[in-house]
């Protein structure tokens, strides 16, 4: 069963900086834009980052500056590094990968449980 954990939320004060990733694990045979999601309490999921197998990179405009995407190919993980964070920035932040399965024709859309970051003012 192919799945994504995220670890590295938490809780940061304005100003500082934290480190998420994710991990994708199981029968994978090929992952190819991987990224990552958030959403705050009463708003709609949107997109942070995202980045391809070959790392050409996308920004939400809110974080571009602050936030830097990368990816380790040989780990089937991504990476999301947060400098300068905002109060704005709190939410539920999601890890999201198209992989295909070994042994399957098909490329899914996978996500993540979820990490907290929460940034205090």
């Amino acid at each position: 069963q192919v799945q994504l954990v995220e670890s590295g939320g938490g809780l940061v004060q304005a100003g500082g900086s934290l480190r998420l990733s994710c991990a994708a694990s199981g029968s994978i045979f090929s992952i190819n834009a991987m990224g990552w999601y958030r959403q705050a309490p009463g708003k709609q999921r949107e997109l942070v980052a995202a980045i391809t197998s070959g790392g050409s990179t996308n920004y939400a405009d809110s974080v571009k500056g602050r936030f830097t995407i990368s990816r380790d190919n040989a780990k089937n993980t991504v990476y999301l590094q947060m400098n300068s964070l905002k109060p704005e920035d709190t939410a539920v932040y999601y890890c999201n990968a198209d992989m295909q399965e070994t042994g399957s024709w098909y490329v899914n859309d996978y996500w993540g449980q979820g990490t907290q970051v929460t940034v205090s003012s």
